[in-house]
C-alpha cells in the first residue's frame, strides 16, 4: 500500500485529498505546515507527498528544498499559484508535477498513480549501464557517480533514464517532454530546461554528457 503525506494548511482540501487517496486504497499522513512536513519525512518513508506553498511558516518552496536533501520521494505541488515563474520555481526545487488550485481530485489521483507506477520495478528485466565514471541501474533506479550512490527526483531519473536509453540520438523537446511527462503536460519547455538544468549539476562531473543541442533539444552522449 502506498504511503501519501498530504500537506496543506486549509483542513478542507486535507480532506477532499485525504478522501479520494483512500479510495483509491492509499495510506495518508496529513501536515499543515511545511515544518511539519519536513519533520514527518526525517521520520518515516512516503510513496509520494502533495505539497501546498503557501504554509504558515517555512514555505512549501523550502520545505521541499529540505526534503529534496534526504530524500527523492516524488513531490506534487497542489497550489493556487498560477504563474509561469511559479510553476518554474517549483520544479527548480524539486517538485515533480504542479496542480493548479481549484483542481480536480480525480485528476490529482491519476497524477498520483502515474508518478507511482514510474517507480515500479521490473525484476524480470534488470539493465544496468555504465557510461565513463556514471553507473546506471534501470531497474533499481539506482544511479551512481564515480562509485557514490546519488540521490534524484523521479522526475530527474526519468528524464536521465530516457536521455541514456537513447543515447547518442537527438531528442527533440517535444519527444522528452511526451516522453517523460506524458501527453497532458501543462508546462512549457522552460521546465524541461530547468531540469535538464538540475540534472547536470547532480551529476557532476559527467553533466557536459547531456549536450545541449540549440533549436533542437538535447541528447546523451555514450560511448
Amino acid at each position: 500500500m502506498a504511503k501519501i503525506l498530504i500537506v496543506d494548511d486549509e483542513q478542507r482540501v486535507r480532506e477532499v485529498v485525504r478522501r479520494y487517496a483512500q479510495r483509491e486504497g492509499y495510506e495518508t499522513k496529513e501536515a499543515s505546515t511545511g515544518e511539519q512536513a519536513v519533520l514527518y519525512c526525517r521520520k518515516e518513508a512516503f510513496d509520494a507527498v502533495i505539497m501546498d506553498l503557501m504554509l504558515p511558516g517555512i514555505s512549501g518552496y523550502e520545505a521541499i528544498s529540505e526534503i529534496r536533501k534526504m530524500s527523492g520521494v516524488p513531490i506534487i505541488i497542489l497550489s493556487a499559484r498560477v504563474e509561469e515563474e511559479d510553476r518554474i520555481h517549483g520544479f527548480e526545487v524539486g517538485a515533480d508535477d504542479y496542480v493548479v488550485k481549484p483542481f480536480s481530485p480525480r485528476e490529482l489521483m491519476l497524477r498520483i498513480r502515474a508518478i507511482l507506477k514510474r517507480g515500479t520495478l521490473d525484476i524480470n528485466n534488470h539493465k544496468i549501464a555504465v557510461y565513463g565514471g556514471i553507473k546506471i541501474d534501470f531497474t533499481g533506479r539506482i544511479v551512481t557517480i564515480d562509485g557514490k550512490k546519488i540521490s534524484l527526483s523521479p522526475k530527474e531519473y526519468d528524464l536521465l533514464f530516457f536521455l541514456a536509453k537513447n543515447k547518442n540520438v537527438a531528442l527533440t523537446r517535444e519527444k522528452l517532454i511526451t516522453n517523460v511527462w506524458g501527453y497532458d503536460f501543462s508546462g512549457d519547455e522552460r521546465t524541461l530546461d530547468t531540469h535538464i538544468k538540475r540534472l547536470r549539476q547532480n551529476i557532476a562531473p559527467y553533466g557536459n554528457r547531456i549536450v545541449t543541442l540549440r533549436g533542437v533539444g538535447y541528447r546523451f552522449e555514450g560511448d
